[in-house]
């Protein structure tokens, strides 16, 4: 019982690192079954009831003990620089906690590792509301077209590729100089633009407002993993999605700054 769109998302970040462990040889093994409880968490104790289990497992590298209480930490990563943000662990753990579950591994090094998902066991399929609801706001995705401004090419690798799951369509640019060179070329193109705060050169506050300002028919929100940065600098009226994002949070602001886009040129004299 959780969104569609998070659990493929944490599916495949679990799958990405296992690949990545066993360095193009071993074994992938996915297990799901149901069970009776939760294992205790951090914070929370075992809980009684009906679960469901999504096992991956790895037989590669494994993971050193004094490592394994920090491995769910925002953009902490023991891969080497740029193989790896440290965001798919932190991806997969704050979905299951939102879900309701919780995540747990079990690693030695070079035998391997297990990631296990426990989510609630849905008591009834999706109904045919639901499903035409899931395809409606796949369709409405669809026809969104979103430019990325990331200068680390590793997560907006991972954002493009989040983004085009959901359904949209993106184009990267590496630095907001790149980006406003593709408005000036079309700014018809885009349809809003999600950018990263802290950048080299211009930052992502300069660069929106000097997009509100030469196209202001064009939405524009941030992403940021430094919360002390946004509250000394303000948000200048731009919404804010704080790093690690998951795709629950994307859907979301991103129709809700587009529909007050919309509404404010519907009221523009």
């Amino acid at each position: 019982m959780a969104d569609i769109n998070q659990f493929e998302t944490a599916l495949v970040n679990l799958a990405v690192n296992a690949r990545d462990a066993m360095n193009g040889h071993g074994r992938l093994t996915i297990k799901v079954q149901k069970v009776d409880h939760v294992p205790a968490g951090s914070g929370r104790d075992l809980r009684q009831g009906d679960f469901v289990a999504i096992s991956v497992s790895d037989t590669g590298c494994g993971i050193a003990a004094e490592n394994l209480e920090a491995i769910f930490e925002p953009f902490y990563t023991t891969k080497e620089v740029g193989k790896g943000t440290g965001l798919g662990l932190s991806q997969v753990f704050g979905f299951a906690r939102q879900s309701g579950g919780e995540v747990k591994v079990q690693s030695e090094v070079d035998i391997g590792s297990v990631f296990t998902l426990f989510l609630a066991r849905a008591e009834h399929a999706a109904t045919p509301e639901a499903v035409a609801a899931d395809a409606e706001t796949s369709a409405e995705a669809r026809s969104i077209r979103v430019l990325v401004v990331e200068d680390n090419e590793i997560l907006a690798q991972m954002t493009c590729e989040l983004l085009n799951i959901l359904g949209y369509h993106t184009t990267w640019a590496a630095n907001a100089t790149a980006a406003l060179n593709l408005l000036a070329e079309d700014a018809s193109r885009f349809d809003l633009v999600f950018s990263d705060v802290i950048m080299p050169g211009m930052s992502g506050i300069e660069f929106g407002e000097l997009v509100r300002k030469r196209y202001p028919g064009l939405p524009v929100v941030l992403a940021s993993g430094c919360n002390e940065v946004m509250a000394e600098r303000g948000r200048h009226g731009f919404e804010l999605i704080q790093k690690p994002y998951v795709s629950e949070t994307l859907v979301r602001v991103f129709r809700k700054t587009m529909a007050e886009h919309l509404a404010a040129g519907r009221q523009a004299p």
